[in-house]
């Protein structure tokens, strides 16, 4: 086995991570803009994750935000700076099958024009039959499943729930 000497390439390239790309519905945005420690805060610190939205979410978010808190406005701003705002084609139309509000069209449309991943709503009125299932490849969640998912899948066989931890620790001293 050879080693490369000082300031010789490695032969083989650096891991590559896999990125979730996360869709952000106007509600999600602006709960996260209406509250200054919002848990939603927790999607901006993910090193792992590209948050996606656009500029139609936002303006949704900006005008509800403008009515019941102007103060989160200014947070809403700076949000919105680590987000990569999509805009999806005008021509683009819902896959076969599924149905959707009128007005929350552009949101999923949105999400499958950036392929994203997943897109997390809090709006179980509209999107709350597409709850859990994936369309076009952006599965439809709330932001509480989505870190439920995320701690499946990065801790295979383990579960977080609280409860079940302090039973189990209940297990070891006893």
């Amino acid at each position: 086995m050879s080693f490369p000497r000082p300031g010789q390439a490695l032969s083989t390239p650096a891991p590559r991570f896999l990125l979730d790309r996360i869709f952000l519905d106007a509600n999600v945005l602006f709960s996260a803009a209406y509250l200054k420690n919002s848990r939603l805060g927790r999607l901006w610190r993910l090193e792992d994750a590209e948050l996606l939205s656009s500029a139609f979410a936002v303006e949704q978010a900006r005008r509800n935000l403008a009515l019941d808190r102007r103060a989160a406005l200014a947070r809403l701003e700076r949000l919105t700076l680590a987000l990569k705002l999509l805009n999806p084609p005008r021509d683009l139309k819902l896959p076969a099958g599924v149905r959707l509000d009128f007005n929350d069209q552009p949101i999923l449309l949105a999400a499958i024009h950036g392929k994203a991943d997943f897109l997390l709503t809090g709006d179980g009125r509209h999107f709350g039959h597409l709850f859990g299932k994936r369309i076009e490849g952006a599965m439809v969640l709330r932001p509480a499943q989505y870190f439920q998912r995320r701690g499946r899948r990065r801790f295979p066989g383990r579960n977080h729930r609280l409860a079940d931890h302090g039973q189990a620790l209940d297990l070891v001293r006893g």
